[in-house]
C-alpha cells in the first residue's frame, strides 16, 4: 500500500427529517480523524439523495452508468478503500435508503472492509447490523466483527444531543484499527484481483 492514507467514507444512513443521525456521524468522524489512521470523508445519504434505483442496466454489468447520480455514487463508493455504516434500526431492520445505496452499485463495493456505528432503542441497532452483513457478504465486501453499538436513551441528551462516554469512545478507536488493518489487507487484494 502507498504511503498515502486509506479513503474511509462513514456513510450516515438516516435521511429522515429530525434524525440524529448526522450528529453521530459527525461525532464518529472526528474519532476517526483523530485516529489518524485514515482520509476521512462523510457521506451523508440525505445530502446524496438518489432516487429509488433507477438504472436501466444491472448493477452487476458496471455501467455505464445512465444516470449522473449514479455516476457520482460510483466514483464516491470507488475511490474509498473502507466503510463505516453509521445506522439506526428501524422496526428490527436497517434503513430502506441504505439497502437503496447499496444496489444502485457491485464492483465498487467489491473487496473492502465496512464496520458499524449503529443506533437505537431497545438494541442500539444490532439486530439491523446483523440483517445487513449477508447484503455486505453478497456485495464481496468484509463485515468486521467491531462496532459501535449506541443505546439512544441513553446517549442523546434532554435537547438531543449525543454525549459520548468512554465505552463509545474506545468502541470506535478498537474498530478504527481493526479496520485501518483489513483495510491494507483487502487493498492488496484488489490490486492481485
Amino acid at each position: 500500500m502507498s504511503t498515502e492514507l486509506p479513503r474511509l467514507n462513514v456513510v450516515v444512513a438516516s435521511t429522515r427529517p429530525g434524525r440524529v443521525g448526522h450528529v453521530i456521524g459527525a461525532w464518529f468522524a472526528g474519532v476517526a480523524a483523530a485516529h489518524g489512521g485514515f482520509d476521512v470523508r462523510v457521506v451523508d445519504l440525505a445530502e446524496l439523495d438518489l432516487p429509488f434505483h433507477d438504472e436501466p442496466g444491472q448493477p452487476v454489468d458496471g455501467g455505464p452508468y445512465a444516470h449522473e447520480h449514479t455516476r457520482r455514487w460510483s466514483e464516491t463508493t470507488d475511490a474509498a478503500d473502507a466503510f463505516v455504516f453509521v445506522m439506526p434500526e428501524y422496526n428490527r431492520g436497517y434503513s430502506a435508503p441504505l439497502k437503496n445505496a447499496l444496489d444502485y452499485l457491485y464492483r465498487e463495493w467489491h473487496h473492502k472492509p465496512a464496520g458499524f456505528v449503529s443506533y437505537g432503542m431497545s438494541s442500539a441497532g444490532m439486530r439491523a447490523v446483523e440483517q445487513l452483513k449477508p447484503v455486505l457478504g453478497a456485495l464481496r465486501m468484509v463485515p468486521l466483527a467491531e462496532s459501535v453499538n449506541i443505546h439512544l436513551r441513553q446517549a442523546v441528551d434532554a435537547d438531543g444531543a449525543l454525549v459520548p462516554n468512554p465505552a463509545m469512545e474506545a468502541s470506535a478507536r478498537g474498530m478504527l484499527d481493526e479496520l485501518r488493518l483489513m483495510a491494507e489487507l483487502m487493498a492488496a487484494a484488489r490490486v492481485a484481483a
